[in-house]
């Protein structure tokens, strides 16, 4: 019997994504669900401490270094590729779920990184799969996006890389543990991590790539990217006190945004960066009950964030890839098991009493009354109210309960289904039993979420904030509109700066090539003066006049050479 796990967790989704495209059928799937299962075994065989070390250089790697805060996001990584593969099931692409393993194996391998170098290094695998995971959407738009997406986080890369370097050298040790943005090195370690995470001013690219892939790949995007970063952070930044302001904005922006869209998969996805922001808040605060509630959050997130995807993705493969709100309504009338899976991800999101988001958000917004952080406080409750009108409400009304759009697609395929039942029991379990969840987090955990006043003011803030959007309702009218965001300064205004140099330098080029042609011109002319068929130099001399100067030079040379 095999006592403990020696090598990385992550090679055996990369097996498995090197062995799904040489089969079909049935061996596939098979291959596909197992695969997962097999990783999350090995995830819980990997003992405390150095697992692995390899040598590299002058330095030791760490692949496999073991603790509960690691355990905890492999560990929810493995079930979320297990249930998105079994969601994704009938997707005809064959590039999407080998680049899925990969993808989901680079954040189980980061997770496992004692060592800033091969954490790097599973952060980029990360970059390159997810990014080919939004090309087998196949569409054109899909591409573009997926360019954006690239170059976005290859330069977060090369900054985190350029800190990684810079912290190399001052301490002279690669290990990844917790650190102090006090030096730039440091600081460009938090840059890249934040970029990752969806902080400003860099969000826009979350919205901008993940509704662009197929109706079972953002399911595999909802789960990784941001919340590896979560990790990260957890692991080198916690009680970092510029983070509480980022999440903070995180957290309303995910909010305004949410409630200005039109399309329902980027209603998704704002929140996605809006539910983040609690986490980094969490991160923050650093004590150890914000930092068990920024873990915790991130592991319900994950869950309900890929409920709630993957019921829009249901309603987008049944309706033929219809994704704006204002041509979807009353489809609770032919989709009530997805229409009905969609509403307890939106409570769970909502942080409703007994769903999985009550019992982990209620404990970042704990420890932030705990250390008298009142504006904090308030922030929080205020966008826990502002959660449910976008995600909570306005998702699950538009989509399936407005006006009929006269669409009827039917209820998706099996799999799609059970994949939905298993995170919604996850949704309802976890709210109602978050021991297990409790049992595994980085700290001890001394919180109670259920008492009466935490629960009555819960639902007096849910039921209020439901009552304002029914209210505003006439004001809320979806339009087809365009929102700004600071995306329009390196897509729009870059772009035409670059253009006004590109013209300014052309005209400019065609002056000083004009002028130099009319330079050279004239020089020729002079030369074709003097050297030209009629030129001083090609008229015919006498010999007398040779032989005169050929004398003088003579002459000259022998008063030079007697001197």
């Amino acid at each position: 019997m095999i006592e403990a796990v020696t090598f990385p967790p992550a090679l055996i989704l990369f097996a498995g994504a090197i062995a799904l495209p040489f089969l079909v059928g049935v061996a596939r799937q098979v291959v596909a669900l197992a695969v997962p299962l097999l990783t999350l075994w090995a995830v819980w065989l990997v003992p405390d401490g150095n697992v692995m070390t390899l040598p590299f250089m002058e330095y030791l790697l760490t692949p496999v270094e073991g603790d509960r805060l690691s355990r905890l996001f492999a560990t929810i990584f493995t079930i979320m590729t297990f249930t998105g593969t079994l969601f994704g099931l009938r997707q005809g692409s064959k590039l999407e779920l080998p680049a899925a393993f990969v993808y989901a194996g680079g954040a189980v391998g980061v997770t496992f990184a004692g060592d800033m170098i091969t954490m790097f290094l599973f952060w980029e695998i990360m970059a390159v799969a997810s990014t080919a995971v939004i090309w087998s959407a196949g569409s054109a738009a899909a591409y573009r996006a997926s360019m954006r997406y690239i170059l976005m986080h290859l330069f977060g890369g090369v900054v985190l890389m350029a800190g990684i370097v810079g912290h190399v050298m001052q301490t002279g040790s690669i290990e990844f543990g917790p650190m102090q943005a006090d030096n730039l090195a440091t600081w460009m370690i938090l840059v890249g991590f934040l970029i990752n995470a969806g902080a400003p001013p860099f969000s826009s690219w979350l919205p901008d790539a993940y509704p662009e892939a197929s109706w079972s790949g953002m399911v595999f995007l909802s789960a990784f990217t941001t919340k590896t970063a979560v990790y990260v952070l957890l692991r080198g930044f916690p009680g970092s006190e510029i983070l509480i302001p980022i999440g903070t904005y995180m957290i309303f922006y995910g909010i305004i945004y949410a409630l200005l869209e039109n399309d329902m998969r980027r209603i998704l996805s704002y929140s996605i960066i809006n539910q983040v922001g609690f986490m980094v808040v969490g991160i923050g605060i650093g004590t150890e009950l914000t930092l068990n509630g920024a873990a915790a959050h991130a592991f319900t997130h994950i869950i309900y964030k890929a409920l709630l995807l993957m019921s829009a993705g249901s309603v987008l493969l049944m309706t033929g890839g219809v994704r704006r709100c204002t041509d979807l309504g009353g489809l609770f009338k032919c989709m009530p098991y997805t229409a009905l899976m969609g509403i307890v991800g939106a409570l769970a999101i909502s942080s409703f009493p007994f769903t999985s988001g009550f019992i982990s958000k209620s404990m970042i917004a704990q420890g932030a009354a705990d250390q008298h952080m009142l504006w904090v406080w308030m922030g929080l409750a205020a966008a826990s109210a502002g959660v449910f009108l976008h995600a909570g409400i306005k998702y699950p009304w538009y989509v399936f309960f407005q006006k009929d759009s006269g669409l009827r697609p039917s209820e998706p395929p099996w799999s799609m289904k059970l994949s939905m039942s298993l995170f919604a029991a996850l949704c309802i379990g976890l709210g109602v039993y978050p021991d297990p969840l409790y049992a595994i987090l980085p700290y001890p955990v001394d919180y109670v979420p259920y008492t009466t006043g935490h629960v009555v003011a819960m639902l007096q803030l849910l039921l209020f904030s439901g009552l304002a959007f029914f209210v505003m309702l006439p004001y809320m009218k979806r339009t087809l509109t365009i929102t700004l965001d600071f995306d329009w300064l390196y897509r729009k205004l870059f772009r035409i700066a670059a253009r006004e140099l590109v013209d300014r330098s052309a005209t400019a080029h065609a002056a000083a090539f004009e002028d130099g042609e009319k330079r050279l011109t004239q020089l020729v002319a002079r030369i074709f003066r003097s050297h030209g068929p009629h030129g001083i130099l090609a008229r015919t001399w006498p010999t007398g006049s040779m032989v005169l100067w050929a004398a003088v030079l003579l002459a000259l040379s022998l008063v030079f050479s007697y001197q």
